[in-house]
């Protein structure tokens, strides 16, 4: 007996323009009833990648409250008596600044829906590493910061809380030459607990 013959489905011949508006001549369609091993294969291929990959998404938003779209930042005072203005203005920069970048919202100078304003009450250099010659290797910069957070939209989420952050230094380098740096460190380790403290997704 003869093997049965497939045969190939057809359509009718068309003509007209193809799809980006060229014309073409008559053209006689022809679609087998079976794809190609090939591309079977690289289908089965695509699926089993597909099947094997796995993405990971994370996200380390902010808790932004509803309604809210703005926020200001005062000037925070420098209130310890070794601090200074320039401290307290890289402090509040910094603050502005990691804001601007994980939130959406807004910065405006005054009359924010969230409000951030305080003072530098801390700011001491400590001996820190004694060595046996009894002298120290390493003095600590320790800063203080005391901070009042307004929610004009949700008094229960505002309050008012202090943190404290630290950076070493070499006890041989002179204070002046490296404390913009330091101050600089530890600004940006205090405004990330701030920002954990008043809008951290945690």
């Amino acid at each position: 007996m003869e093997a049965a013959k497939v045969q190939d489905a057809r359509v009718p011949e068309c003509e007209g323009p193809n799809a980006m508006g060229r014309p073409i001549g008559r053209t006689r369609l022809t679609t087998s009833l079976h794809p190609p091993r090939l591309s079977r294969t690289l289908f089965l291929l695509f699926l089993l990648t597909l099947a094997g990959c796995k993405v990971n998404y994370s996200f380390s938003g902010a808790d932004v409250p509803a309604g809210a779209s703005t926020y200001d930042v005062a000037v925070f005072e420098a209130r310890a008596p070794l601090s200074t203005p320039r401290t307290a203005q890289v402090f509040t920069e910094t603050l502005r600044d990691l804001l601007q970048a994980q939130t959406p919202l807004k910065l405006v100078r005054e009359s924010g829906d969230l409000r951030y304003e305080g003072a530098i009450t801390g700011y001491d250099v400590q001996p820190v590493s004694i060595q046996a010659n009894e002298t120290a290797a390493l003095n600590r910069l320790t800063m203080t910061v005391s901070v009042t957070y307004t929610n004009s939209l949700d008094a229960t989420r505002s309050s008012t809380f202090t943190v404290s952050r630290f950076a070493d230094y070499d006890s041989a380098a002179d204070l002046v030459t490296v404390e913009e740096g330091l101050v600089r460190t530890i600004s940006d380790q205090l405004v990330q607990d701030i920002f954990d403290r008043t809008l951290g997704n945690w």
